[in-house]
């Protein structure tokens, strides 16, 4: 499973899995297995803003948190997923 950066950010690992690709860039959280299966999930959108589409066991606390990151680090992470897939961001402005 490909990793954003190796290093955890709140305890988690942030990650994507080569079987997501197909879908618009997000971002897998989880402190365990590295499978989509119980991680929370983060759609990306092109400004760095995210949705959670799945909180696995995040708290509140650290989805915010995990959020800041993501919206910090976002165009880097965006190179990573783009090694991999060629869908855009969420929601991404057609025009």
């Amino acid at each position: 499973m490909p990793k954003y950066f190796n290093f955890m950010v709140c305890g988690y690992y942030l990650y994507f899995t080569s079987f997501c690709v197909v879908e618009c860039m997000h971002v897998h959280a989880s402190d365990r297995k590295l499978t989509e299966s119980g991680s929370a999930k983060f759609f990306v959108k092109e400004n760095g803003d995210s949705e959670v589409a799945q909180r696995g066991a995040l708290s509140d606390r650290e989805i915010r948190s995990i959020q800041g990151f993501i919206k910090k680090n976002y165009r880097e992470m965006y190179l990573r997923w783009r090694e991999y897939s060629n869908e855009g961001f969420y929601r991404r402005e057609e025009g």
